[in-house]
């Protein structure tokens, strides 16, 4: 069969057409509902103790935009278009944002830790060894002069331990001050001098324009084991801490049905606000789930809670969303549960 030139030169245009709608990237990013995976085998306590329920993390799906994959996120509830420099600061390649998510998602897994192991009475052993540059933020003094993974030990000679030493440090000064930073790359310690600045959207706050997380090594007694994968961020924190807890001590706290919610946590076990809960609740009913925990943030408006709560409304599903400020809110929770 011979195909005329009009023939081929057509065929060449609809290829051309097919692989810009399915391939080429668009300036967007686009949010889903993902998943809502049971937490055991990615939470491993040693002879942890088992439950008839499960506790599950759930996630949002993403990634950039293709045409056809735009014209569906327009269409379907539930799906979130957002510009890719929202998502992703430019000047900031693939590999840092995903080292940047990976490694807020370990700092949550440390925090959960310490939270569970502190509320089951257990052995935990916590040393500070200073806070590691997770971004830098374009434009600010710090760039150029501090990069991710630097490890900062001190501020103007005084010992920098965890993050808040070096908040509070850089609160007590005003815009246009220099301070001396010290910190560690490549296994050499090195010293900077850095101009306090304003930032850009906000009046009273000042910085040098990097995000932190403290350097902790956490030593805990039965070891622990976390399996999470390429899943990032550290939205997980909340249902870190209550499997963690669950595998600790013989109490069934699950009084067996699906348990999830979201919410970051910190080392004293409140919880935070998180986004994309929206998309969780529907992974979530996807997922059979019983029960959803969901940050209160004190009763403020338009909290996760009650979006959540609009959200399970919408969507008609029998799970019930249940507002925490804390990991012992959701614990006194469970514990009041009569078994299934």
């Amino acid at each position: 069969m011979k195909f005329t030139k009009k023939q081929i030169i057509t065929l060449i245009i609809v290829v051309i057409i097919a692989y810009f709608i399915a391939a080429f990237k668009l300036p967007f990013y686009i949010y889903k509902p993902g998943g809502a995976d049971a937490l055991n085998p990615i939470v491993s306590v040693e002879e942890g103790y088992q439950s008839e329920g499960d506790m599950h993390l759930v996630t949002i799906s993403g990634g950039q935009a293709t045409p056809i994959q735009y014209v569906w996120a327009k269409l379907l509830p539930h799906h979130q278009i957002l510009p890719i420099e929202e998502v992703r600061p430019e000047g900031i390649s693939d590999d840092e944002y995903m080292h940047a998510q990976l490694q807020m998602m370990e700092n949550s897994q440390e925090a959960s830790t310490v939270v569970a192991y502190e509320a089951a009475d257990k052995e935990i052993t916590i040393d500070y060894n200073g806070v590691y540059v997770v971004s830098v933020v374009e434009g600010m003094p710090a760039e150029g002069k501090l990069e991710m993974g630097d490890r900062i030990i001190g501020i103007d000679g005084v010992d920098v331990k965890e993050a808040d030493d070096l908040i509070s440090y850089v609160e007590s000064k005003n815009a246009d001050d220099t301070i001396e930073v010290e910190f560690v790359r490549d296994e050499e310690t090195q010293f900077k001098e850095i101009q306090l600045q304003t930032f850009s959207d906000t009046e009273n706050k000042i910085g040098i324009g990097i995000q932190l997380v403290t350097d902790r090594s956490v030593s805990v007694d039965p070891t622990i084991e976390f399996s999470s994968g390429s899943i990032g961020g550290p939205s997980a924190g909340l249902m870190f801490s209550l499997e963690i807890y669950d595998q600790l001590t013989e109490e069934d706290i699950t009084r067996g049905y699906e348990i999830a919610g979201t919410g970051e946590i910190d080392y004293d076990g409140t919880v935070y606000r998180i986004g994309g809960i929206d998309k969780k609740v529907v992974a979530a009913d996807k997922e059979g789930v019983d029960i959803f925990f969901a940050p209160n943030e004190e009763g403020r408006e338009d909290s996760n809670y009650q979006v959540a709560s609009e959200t399970a409304e919408e969507i008609g599903t029998d799970m019930k969303v249940v507002p925490i400020d804390t990991f012992k809110d959701a614990l006194d929770y469970l514990e009041k549960l009569e078994p299934r």
